[in-house]
């Protein structure tokens, strides 16, 4: 649905996760054994997946001022709290957030992504569209950061097509 470039940095893999679920057909990537690779899941892992993918997805709502039916972006932090991280330093004294360990679960990535995107100031502009039947994530490059939709040619059109048909009454 989404006709923007991905999201920057680690972001594209929340951005990714989020959109492995087309909420208006029910599909779902991670049915698929090449969807769980992307992410480099076994499928015992797909149920963690699914509550971790929600929860991003609540809290990308929350980032563009709405919520998720049975859901708050606060789920996240329960999710993510059993993700271990460490602090690596490079060569040059910068600090970056990482995985403990090598291959690192899904979870521990995405947190060291949110870690990055949060230190940067970019994790507020991942979002997930208004739309009810599309939700699909996307990151707002807008100058303002108020962008509402995941695609102004088809969601935004469509709600405000909704909005001018709801005025003139028809």
């Amino acid at each position: 649905m989404n006709d923007r470039a991905p999201a920057p940095g680690g972001l594209a893999l929340i951005e990714s996760l989020v959109n492995t679920l087309s909420v208006d057909t029910g599909a779902d990537a991670l049915d698929t054994a090449d969807g769980r690779a992307a992410f480099g899941l076994g499928e015992a892992e797909v149920p963690a997946a699914r509550e971790l993918r929600e929860a991003l997805r609540a809290a990308c709502l929350a980032h563009a001022g709405h919520t998720a039916p049975g859901r708050r972006a606060s789920d996240l932090d329960r999710i993510l709290a059993g993700a271990p991280l460490r602090v690596r330093v490079d060569d040059t004294g910068s600090a970056t957030l990482r995985p403990a360990a090598e291959p690192a679960d899904l979870a521990s990535r995405v947190a060291a992504a949110i870690a990055e995107a949060t230190a940067d100031g970019t994790w507020a502009r991942l979002k997930a569209c208004q739309a009810e039947d599309c939700l699909w994530a996307y990151y707002d490059r807008s100058p303002a950061g108020r962008s509402r939709w995941c695609s102004m040619a088809v969601c935004g059109s469509r709600a405000k097509m909704r909005a001018y048909r709801s005025r003139r009454g028809g």
